[in-house]
């Protein structure tokens, strides 16, 4: 059986909020599948005392991938929890993943599921990404990467520096939409175009109208750099 923690904190029904709020544990006694004690409401300053009910702690296997390499572990999931396609979370051990795939009852894989139903999960590192990036150099375009957190922003009309040269970025096709102007968030972002930038040149006009045709590449090609 897993063993788990008195929490701090205890989120339910709060009887003067009329909501799901979160409590602060004042004391309390925790059982198998309830926690005995004083609450204090956060929002409202509520104090009541009685017995919530808490979910079962699970250990689901896991596979976990970084690049070329995977491994099978199991992380610890609450028997309420609702895991679905790219949510993103912390395996026990504290590495960053995303969900990748999801197996439930005889092999079936979905995009979402409740813990209790969750057979396996397929993870992959998401600490540092490896963002696709197409460089237009008039009739020729240069497929690289390159990396980043998923925190990290990237801003239409900004440089990216490269060893051989650098580029503006042009646009930024992500997961909902082609960005032209604005901004995107490395977990969001499928590709970026950018515009060679050599020493020749000294004015960039972004006023110019984003073709992605422009930038005929595979996506199935990848860029190693040597």
């Amino acid at each position: 059986m897993i063993q788990r923690e008195m929490p701090d904190t205890i989120v339910y029904m709060c009887p003067d909020c009329d909501d799901d709020t979160e409590h602060q544990i004042l004391k309390g006694r925790m059982g198998k599948a309830t926690i005995e004690g004083t609450f204090k409401c956060n929002e409202c300053g509520k104090v009541t005392s009685e017995t919530i009910k808490i979910p079962a702690l699970l250990e689901v296997p896991v596979v976990y991938s970084d690049g070329e390499v995977s491994e099978t572990t199991v992380t610890t999931l609450e028997s309420n929890d609702i895991v679905q396609l790219e949510d993103e979370f912390e395996l026990d051990d504290g590495r960053p993943v995303c969900v990748t795939y999801i197996e439930v009852g005889e092999g079936r894989r979905v995009k979402r599921s409740i813990a209790t139903k969750i057979k396996r999960l397929w993870v992959k590192r998401f600490d540092i990404l490896s963002i696709k990036v197409s460089v237009n150099d008039v009739g020729k375009t240069y497929p690289l990467r390159v990396e980043a957190e998923p925190d990290d922003e990237f801003v239409v009309g900004t440089l990216l520096r490269f060893d051989d040269f650098d580029c503006f970025i042009h646009a930024i096709k992500t997961k909902g939409n082609l960005v032209k102007h604005g901004s995107a968030e490395a977990r969001d972002i499928v590709r970026i175009y950018g515009k060679i930038r050599k020493k020749t040149y000294d004015v960039l006009d972004f006023e110019d109208d984003f073709d992605e045709s422009d930038y005929v590449i595979d996506d199935d090609d990848d860029y190693v750099d040597e």
